[in-house]
């Protein structure tokens, strides 16, 4: 094999690697490229997914957030008229009691000693269990 014949194959060589080199680099540039189209692809259709999400949670959340307040305030309302029921109610039974008070004083009278009898009676029996387990527990000890 001669010289010049030696030199072609070397020159034709570095052209084949050259060639091969840029094929190889431009396939990796297509790669990049495919990947990258990709993750975007797949970043708009989660960002789409998001807001799709947020688009049915946000009318789900006020509708939640109306249904609380009106529970709320039909609460209070409710709460005020049973208030208002029971104010009536007490002032019903205390002029009630001041038509019997004033009608029959000596009954009335009667009926509040034995209510206060039997209300210290019980304070009295109350006390002494108490006292019964205090020393019960005390001696166990």
């Amino acid at each position: 094999m001669n010289l010049r014949t030696h030199n072609g194959l070397a020159r034709d060589a570095d052209q084949m690697t050259r060639h091969l080199s840029d094929r190889v680099l431009q396939s990796a540039h297509e790669a990049v490229d495919s990947t990258r189209d990709l993750a975007q692809h797949a970043l708009d259709s989660a960002d789409s997914a998001v807001r799709r999400a947020r688009g049915r949670i946000d009318p789900a959340l006020e509708d939640i957030a109306s249904n609380a307040q009106k529970l709320a305030h039909r609460s209070l309302d409710l709460a005020s008229q049973t208030g208002a029921r029971a104010q009536q109610t007490l002032r019903q039974c205390a002029a009630v009691t001041e038509r019997y008070v004033a009608d029959q004083p000596v009954r009335a009278i009667l009926i509040a000693a034995a209510a206060g009898a039997v209300i210290a009676a019980l304070a009295m029996v109350t006390a002494s269990s108490a006292r019964k387990r205090r020393e019960s527990a005390h001696r166990s000890y």
